[in-house]
């Protein structure tokens, strides 16, 4: 049943996702079909994104109000790795209109491009290791810190991707953009906060306590929670 809802979950981002393509290509302005789309898609993503990986920080920080969104972790994140295919195809599209019709390519050499590439490559094998019988070939503590490490890469990724020209644009840019700028900046936030109160609560505790809880020798995944 689980597995039924996760895999409906994935479906419904992609095809939520697509179908913002598909508004764009029939409503948007020639000029601004794929552009549009593609900040759209960027920002559908980023929305999966955030609530996958916050979900735990609000119940450490704020309590047991946002359990909910914390359990669905899982779906969630894996839902922004399946809607994030269609943004990504629309990169490859860019590329491909740009190789075929001898327009000027965007540039796929510059260190800008690379760290975006990255954070694709940490993107799925986060997702990768959500399922069991990858993340069985690592043991628990190199999933953690693969998982944190993955987190924050992506975090950084949209963060310069929502500051690479913040006020440009005019007025109607920059409040596009504000929310998810601000929630770029809250996301790691949250989880560093959270993660120091853990820190303290267990700093508190009988060092026999310590060496029980779970985790306690090793590095946590992001409070967010990664993907499981």
């Amino acid at each position: 049943m689980r597995r039924r809802m996760t895999a409906e979950w994935m479906a419904g981002s992609f095809a939520l996702a697509l179908a913002i393509v598909i508004a764009f290509r029939l409503g948007a302005d020639p000029g601004a079909r794929v552009s549009g789309a593609l900040r759209a898609t960027a920002r559908w993503s980023f929305t999966l994104f955030w609530l996958a990986t916050v979900g735990r920080a609000l119940v450490t920080l704020l309590g047991e109000r946002f359990q909910a969104l914390a359990a669905r972790a899982r779906d969630l994140g894996l839902s922004y790795a399946s809607a994030h295919f269609v943004h990504l195809g629309l990169v490859v599209w860019i590329y491909y209109y740009a190789i075929v019709h001898g327009t000027k390519e965007p540039s796929s050499n510059t260190p800008i491009f690379f760290f975006f590439c990255i954070a694709v490559f940490w993107t799925y094998l986060i997702a990768l290791l959500s399922f069991k019988p990858f993340a069985a070939k690592l043991n628990a503590r190199t999933c953690r810190i693969l998982r944190t490490i993955g987190v924050e890469y992506i975090a950084l990724a949209f963060f310069v991707d929502f500051f690479k020209s913040p006020f440009q644009g005019g007025f109607a840019h920059i409040a596009s953009y504000a929310p998810f700028a601000v929630l770029s900046v809250a996301g790691p936030l949250l989880r560093l906060a959270a993660a120091g109160k853990r820190l303290t609560e267990l700093r508190r505790l009988p060092v026999s306590a310590r060496l029980e809880s779970p985790g306690s020798g090793a590095v946590h995944a992001p409070e967010g929670g990664a993907f499981h």
